[in-house]
């Protein structure tokens, strides 16, 4: 996200980490067929952290940093 200016679209954000990781991801066995899913999760984690801004189940915000 600070990547991203510290807001960006879920698909955005996707596409950094595959940009980023892609290697690791094709290598890591099943985790390539979730790790989009996980980093859903991870934004709601963050979410009840504070971390994230809340979108109120939205899909037309994007995520941003507190």
């Amino acid at each position: 996200m600070k990547y991203l200016g510290g807001s960006g679209w879920p698909k955005d954000v996707s596409k950094y980490i595959w940009d980023k990781y892609e290697q690791e991801l094709k290598a890591s066995g099943s985790m390539l067929y979730t790790w989009q899913y996980d980093l859903r999760w991870a934004a709601q984690q963050l979410r009840n952290e504070k971390k994230l801004k809340p979108v109120h189940k939205r899909r037309d915000l994007p995520w941003e940093l507190v």
